[in-house]
């Protein structure tokens, strides 16, 4: 009953490997180890029994065969991707190299697995494709997304994205690879990489630097707690149904200016000496096709599957806080080839 987890040493990976770990299931976790997957990320289960760590890039598709073969997976989880719209915008050859033909390599590779299982683990067997809501662009002033809404992703990021979902889609019509697509709201929590919104900021106010905030920080983001997200996932490989897509989110939508005004109320109660951490905010250029609002509604999967969110926003955002205070080591370790300088300017 083996888990193959790729991108597992990422921050939404790495609280699968430990939920599945926790669990008692075996997990071998794929990895390339790029700058923003690293080692660190699974200190605490390298030394399990139940983990096996293989550093390997899914675009090899003969490496992603051998490892099927090799450890006969009940499950894929395919979390491995490029993931900061930001960078996308400077590099998005890269977005494409991983998020598209690395989808498609890893298709591929399940498509050979599953065809060679008996009937009794074909039937089994799931392929979970990990997306974002991004893929639906920006939604007006009101309204959700569903499993329903109409694909239109604004940066290179989401269209990467997109384009792995539609792959995973036709290799399941195609190929009859038993695909499950979740798609899911902002992810945040402990082991996040600090070119992300929540972290950047932790960090930069515990240093005294600026909280760039992008345009009027009027963007709206619905938040879901990292936990909620891989429990999220491990229901999905049991009890999604192939072919579906469930959309996986909290309903904690808050405006950028207002969740970074809340970040530095939980700072100016954990460091006194710097409050009020709002002096730092500092309103900078938005950034190329940033889309206005984004909200998931998550009522198919709290139906069909039985999930619910548990983690109170405010609680799990002032543990968040914490744990970065706690864990100044693992921010310079996993920050040493990014300064938490601006990306995705047009150059």
């Amino acid at each position: 009953m083996t888990a193959l987890v790729t991108g597992g040493a990422g921050f939404i990976g790495c609280e699968l490997v430990r939920q599945l770990i926790d669990t008692g299931e075996p997990v071998v976790t794929v990895d390339r180890l790029t700058y923003a997957g690293n080692l660190a990320n699974l200190r605490d289960v390298m030394q399990n029994p139940l983990h096996r760590f293989e550093r390997s890039d899914v675009c090899d598709t003969a490496r992603m065969r051998e490892l099927l073969l090799e450890h006969r997976p009940r499950a894929i989880f395919h979390l491995a991707a490029e993931s900061h719209v930001d960078r996308s915008i400077d590099e998005p050859l890269a977005f494409v190299r991983t998020n598209v033909l690395g989808t498609a390599s890893l298709l591929e590779a399940a498509r050979d697995y599953a065809q060679g299982l008996d009937a009794g683990s074909r039937a089994g067997f799931r392929f979970v494709h990990v997306s974002t809501d991004e893929v639906y662009g920006a939604l007006g002033p009101e309204g959700v997304f569903t499993e329903a809404s109409p694909y239109a992703p604004s940066s290179p990021y989401s269209a990467s994205k997109a384009g792995a979902d539609h792959l995973a889609r036709a290799w399941c019509r195609t190929y009859g690879v038993p695909v499950v697509v979740s798609n899911c709201s902002n992810n945040y929590g402990p082991c996040q990489h600090p070119e992300k919104l929540i972290p950047l900021m932790i960090l930069n106010a515990l240093e005294d630097r600026p909280l760039p905030v992008y345009g009027e920080g009027a963007q709206s983001r619905d938040w879901l707690h990292v936990s909620d997200h891989a429990d999220a996932l491990r229901l999905v490989a049991e009890r999604g149904t192939p072919g579906e897509t469930y959309l996986v989110g909290a309903r904690n939508v808050w405006r950028n200016i207002d969740l970074v005004k809340l970040v530095c109320a939980e700072l100016d109660l954990c460091r006194p000496a710097g409050a009020p951490h709002t002096r730092l905010i500092e309103f900078v250029p938005d950034r190329p096709g940033h889309d206005l609002r984004y909200a998931i509604e998550p009522t198919k999967i709290e139906q069909d599957l039985g999930w619910r969110a548990r983690v109170a926003f405010e609680a799990g955002l002032a543990q968040t806080v914490r744990w970065y205070i706690d864990h100044r080591d693992w921010c310079a370790e996993v920050s040493r080839s990014y300064g938490r300088e601006r990306l995705g300017r047009l150059k």
